[in-house]
Formats: C-alpha cells, structure tokens, sequence
C-alpha cells in the first residue's frame, strides 16, 4: 500500500462527504536521509530555537544544531529523571526560552515535545517544525494539542507544524517500546473507527467515509507488517511512520480526532491521569492505546452477546463516591467535564431498544480480543503486562470511569448504561 501523506497535505480537497478538507501542513517528508532537507526549509528564517529532552538530543540533536548552523539562536533541553510531562512546568521554560528575535521553534521529539511545541507556539503567533525521534504515536500532524493542566489531561484546539521531518536512519534506532507504542496506536484504530460508527449511529455525529476507509485500509496494512516492524526493517519502519503521520493529518483534515481516537484512548488517558494524580507508573501512550483496545474488544463482545438491552443503572451517589475514590482531588474538575456534557441527564435507553440491530451489526465490525491480542503478540507484547502493572481493580475502574475525562461518546457509555451497575455491585 502506497502511503502518499503530502499528498493530502496545503491543498484543498472536495470530498463525497460533501465536505472539504484541508491540512496546512506545509511539508512531510519520510525517509533515509530526510533530515538533510532541514537547511531548505529554514532559509526564511531568522532565529531558531530548538527544542528536546536528553534522550532526543542524543538521537539527532548534534546534527540537527549542524544543519540549522548560525540560524541556531538558542537550545532547550529539557532535564528530567523520570518522563516529561507537558504540563505547566514545562511550558513555562518553553516560554522562558523564547526572546523577542526567535522567529521559529524546532521541536526534535515525539508526543511531549511536539505537543509543548505546538502549544506554546500557538499562543505566541509563531510556527514550528518537528523533526520525529521515534515512531511511536499519531500526533505529529494532529491540530490538537494533549497538554495536562491542573492535573487534567486537556486537547487544546491549536494548529500543526508547518513540517515534518522524519529520518528513518533516526527512526529504526529508537528503542523498541517507543516503536511498538507507535504500533499499538496504530492497532488502536480498530476500535476508535468503530466508536466513530457507533455515535454516528446513535447521535447523528458526522463520519466521513472516505477517511474511515483510509484509517481502516492503513491500519490492516500495518497490523500485516508487525514482524518487519519490531525487525527493524527501514520500509517496515518508513511506512509505520508514514501511517502514524497520515492518521494525525486525518484528524486535521476532517476537523476532529475521531478517525484516530476513541474508547482505547479514554482508557489510555485514564491510566496516565491516574498514574500522576496516585504516583503510580503507566505504559508510553501507543502501548497503553494497543492493551486496551484488547479490553475495548471484549467488552463489545460481551455486548453483542445482548438479545435487548435492558439498563443496569448506577446509583449517583456510588458514581461520585467512585470519582472521589479514583480522581481524589480532581472529582470535582469530573464533575464539571460531565456537567458540560450532559450525558449523564440522558435516557439512552428507548434509544438503544430501538437500533439495537444496527448497534450489534456495528460492534461486529470490530477484530474480537482474541484477534486483537494476536496482532500485540506478533508485535512482541509482553503477555499479562497490563494486568501486571495495573492490576484488575485499576482495570475495572478504567472500564466505568475512563469516558468521564471526555466529552466524546463511546463504546464505555454504552457499556456504562447496560453493565454499570453490575460493575459497581
């Protein structure tokens, strides 16, 4: 499959969802020796300040701060012992880092660093480019930006880079969980297409189907190369990257994340928020995304196993017991993200009785958690890592209370209205 990501990239395109699309990306270049092209796209500017942490520094740093020569006007590495969190510390030494003649940021990364890039160089007028340090999520092309402040993990709406460069010879040499994150977000698809065609259904939201065609056919094209990409292979490697970007640029060309993010996110993002607020560890984000999406596939299995639906209500009291239990101090911002939503003053049952055969045709779309935990095998994931880490009750908690950090429809609310009580029994 031939993976042609500029191609959707600084032009405008008119598709048969009646929509037009576009992503301002200026460049995207993947491949062995992509970051000699760095020199040519910096010749309008000015003053550079560039942008990583002591592990992407070590990947390409030197010979980043080469290429970019006299332009270089000052360097951000960013000094920690555990991992960078793009929170307010964070952004205040970005922001700290940027005199009045920078004109251009160059952030050399991947999640975290691009993020705080994106996030700081928005607010400020500016634009960046992202010179990729590993494959191992989708959001170098996305318009969104995955801070957490106040202790909340919070997508703000910015823009994204002008440019993308992504050296493979950089690439293939990151180390191998980074990789099998990226693929494990990757595998994620599965399950985020089909909550997109489940909201679709039940609350009318848009799906265009040409960028649910694209994200479904790239993802089954890097679930058949999983072998090639833990062997390192330069094209196995070059494609992985390729699909990661083309599914951030999706989210930008269709104006929501829903192509690349669903119920496995919810649950990813729930172990991370968690794992800060409690001091307690949790897996790079694209591996979180790939054990998940086991989960999120049981538990549309179990579903499917439903002749009608048939409500199994939670108490509100126990719900906001449980908030506090989980989220400890930061219940109340729950509260608020649900307030807004209003999900909760909606009977959705009626609703469910009457689609219930067009809900069941749309959860068997999704692989089974048999199939899903075979692609995780091949990728070499270890076997039980998630239960060891987080234990079932973290699991169990994930599964009612993960969508409360969204306002995003899934999966997990229609579990939530049949099984929730059961869950808080």
């Amino acid at each position: 499959m031939e993976l042609n990501v500029a191609a959707l990239c600084g032009r405008k395109i008119s598709c048969s969802c009646g929509r037009t699309h576009y992503c301002p990306i200026d460049t995207v270049e993947v491949s062995s020796g992509a970051l000699k092209m760095l020199p040519g796209l910096i010749a309008s500017c000015k003053a550079i300040l560039l942008v990583a942490d002591q592990n992407t520094y070590a990947a390409c740093g030197k010979a980043v701060a080469d290429l970019i020569g006299e332009k270089l006007h000052r360097t951000l590495i960013y000094q920690r012992t555990g991992m960078l969190v793009p929170n307010e510390e964070a952004v205040a030494e970005l922001e700290a880092a940027l005199s009045p003649d920078i004109d251009f940021v160059i952030g050399i990364g991947s999640g975290v660093i691009n993020d705080l890039c994106k996030y700081v160089t928005f607010n400020r007028g500016m634009e960046y480019g992202i010179i990729a340090s590993a494959p191992s999520m989708d959001g170098y092309a996305s318009s969104g930006a995955a801070m957490i402040m106040g202790g909340m993990k919070i997508t703000y709406a910015t823009r994204p880079p002008k440019w993308i460069l992504a050296d493979v010879d950089v690439l293939r040499l990151a180390p191998l969980d980074m990789i099998r994150s990226g693929y494990g977000d990757i595998i994620g698809k599965y399950s985020s297409l089909n909550d997109w065609r489940l909201s679709a259904l039940i609350n009318g939201e848009y799906l265009c189907p040409e960028i649910y065609q694209l994200v479904m056919d790239t993802t089954n094209e890097i679930r058949r190369c999983a072998a090639r990409i833990v062997e390192r292979e330069p094209e196995a490697i070059e494609l992985l990257t390729k699909a990661l970007i083309l599914i951030g640029v999706t989210l930008s060309l269709v104006e929501t994340t829903r192509p690349g993010s669903g119920s496995e996110h919810h649950l990813s993002h729930f172990f991370e928020i968690v794992g800060l607020i409690h001091n307690e560890p949790y897996f790079l984000h694209g591996t979180d995304v790939g054990y998940s999406t086991v989960i999120t596939a049981a538990l549309r299995e179990r579903l499917c196993r439903i002749e009608s639906p048939v409500p199994c209500p939670v108490p509100e009291g126990e719900r906001l017991k449980a908030w506090e239990r989980v989220y400890g101090d930061y219940a109340g911002e729950i509260a608020k993200i649900q307030q807004h939503f209003g999900f909760y003053d909606r009977d959705m049952a009626p609703l469910y009785s009457e689609k219930w055969p067009q809900i069941l045709d749309i959860l068997r779309e999704c692989p089974s958690a048999a199939e899903v935990q075979a692609m995780l095998d091949e990728a070499g994931y270890e076997k039980g890592g998630f239960e060891m880490l987080y234990g079932q009750q973290k699991i169990d908690d994930a599964i009612l209370y993960a969508k409360d950090l969204k306002e995003r429809y899934s999966v997990l609310w229609l579990w939530w209205t049949l099984f929730g009580g059961e869950g808080n029994a």
